[in-house]
């Protein structure tokens, strides 16, 4: 427990009196249009089968202008791609086609490897720029996707990354929200920033006049919620992301830790002015909608299922903080972590079969687990890196972000959701931490 105050410390170092304040309280704590052939049935399984091998051929151009556009958007496929963690990118033999613009060489693909073999090209027709895109299974030379991907040449990123989610549904079978999502942040000096899933286009949303923590965006996208420290006190504001205007609960003690419930427009947070420290639902203009907790012991960290029917959330009523989840129609709780002393932070995952959370070890670290929605299934994704801490998922679930201090300073991460291939998300100085994964725009 003291290793996780110290880590709280860290977080309020700008002021003393706040730090008081938020130990007693926290530390439970494109326009696109396509023409498609018919989709083949393959389907791989990254489980069963490793990384699936894609030869990526450079897009094709004519004009000095196309040329540009085509470069850019191959790096974008390139990395979109190797973001996933799915995939193992080879480069095309040069070999590949007998001619140029001739049929496809599938001996010359197998020879390196390929499972599959992705390439296209890049034209400008009516001050439009056209994507045609192709996908071959190369061990047996079916055509699995031809689509043709339209926008203005501002939109070649999107294009890029939007032809990256059909090619991951096509061989995973399962929809990729990935492409189109936002991770919002607490960049340095405590200014709320929002950045794209993979780190590009990073965006500040408020300033760093006083402390911001917690920020999270609502399901619908229009909606940011923090918690502000600007009348001295830490309060829930909530600000339409798209009028700028902002509201506060106001009320007298905290208001901290807020979430979205899925499903509707009302965020979850802790306020303590009735005395304990409990659980609310609160409206976008800052009115309260509805008490949901009601025990001894403070009651934190809220996050929801994703029908928004149950709520996961960090409590001491048996004593250290633990993780507890709450049907919402009828009220009953049940604990849901037995194992290690001190867990806190849960994020619910998309499918809604696991949470994921923090926990405060024995050698002092504080690592990363996943928990079966049921109890069982307890899986430890890191370890031996010093402090892991604010996880969240990914929109689609493949994925988890979330703060370590393994590099020196605070610094955003991503890896896998079964802990594999861990890396740095942001190349940014600074701090970065207490993370929010959220869909698209």
């Amino acid at each position: 427990m003291s290793n996780f105050i110290e880590m709280i410390m860290r977080d309020l170092r700008n002021s003393i009196a706040v730090l008081l304040v938020f130990v007693c309280t926290l530390v439970f704590t494109s326009t696109m249009v396509s023409a498609e052939a018919p989709r083949g049935t393959i389907t791989i399984s990254k489980e069963a089968a490793g990384r699936i091998a894609i030869a990526l051929d450079r897009t094709s151009a004519k004009g000095g202008r196309e040329s540009e556009l085509a470069r850019s958007v191959d790096g974008t496929i390139r990395s979109g791609l190797d973001f996933t963690g799915l995939f193992n990118l080879l480069q095309a033999p040069a070999n590949m086609r007998t001619v140029q613009g001739g049929a496809l060489n599938f001996s010359a693909l197998n020879s390196v490897g390929a499972e599959i073999y992705t390439g296209g090209t890049m034209t400008r027709q009516s001050g439009k720029v056209l994507l045609d895109m192709e996908v071959y299974d190369a061990l047996s030379g079916k055509q699995l996707m031809k689509k043709v991907y339209s926008g203005a040449e501002g939109q070649v990123r999107p294009m890029g990354l939007r032809f990256c989610a059909d090619l991951v549904e096509l061989l995973t079978g399962k929809k990729s929200l990935l492409f189109d999502s936002r991770i919002v942040y607490v960049s340095n000096r405590n200014s709320i920033s929002v950045c794209d899933f993979d780190g590009q286009n990073v965006e500040h949303l408020t300033s760093a006049r006083t402390i911001s923590m917690n920020p999270v965006i609502s399901p619908d996208g229009k909606y940011l919620a923090w918690t502000d420290y600007s009348s001295g006190k830490p309060d829930l504001y909530i600000r339409n992301l798209a009028t700028k205007a902002t509201a506060s609960v106001g009320k007298p003690g905290v208001s901290i830790a807020p979430a979205w419930r899925n499903g509707s427009d009302e965020v979850a947070t802790t306020l303590s002015f009735e005395g304990d420290q409990e659980i609310y639902l609160v409206k976008p203009n800052g009115t309260i909608s509805r008490r949901l907790t009601s025990s001894r012991g403070i009651d934190v960290s809220p996050t929801f299922s994703p029908d928004g029917s149950k709520m996961a959330f960090v409590s001491q009523r048996s004593g250290p903080p633990q993780i507890f989840i709450q049907d919402l129609q009828g009220g009953q709780a049940r604990r849901l972590t037995f194992s290690g002393s001190y867990n806190t932070q849960p994020s619910w995952s998309p499918a809604g079969d696991k949470i994921v959370y923090s926990s405060v070890q024995k050698n002092g670290e504080i690592n990363i687990f996943t928990i079966n929605a049921d109890g069982t299934g307890l899986l430890q994704l890191t370890r031996g890196e010093k402090y892991n801490e604010s996880p969240a998922w990914s929109p689609d679930g493949s994925m988890i972000v979330f703060m370590s201090n393994r590099q020196g300073g605070k610094r955003l991460f991503v890896m896998n959701s079964d802990g594999t291939n861990q890396r740095p998300l942001l190349q940014k100085e600074g701090d970065q931490q207490q993370p929010s994964w959220s869909k698209g725009r």
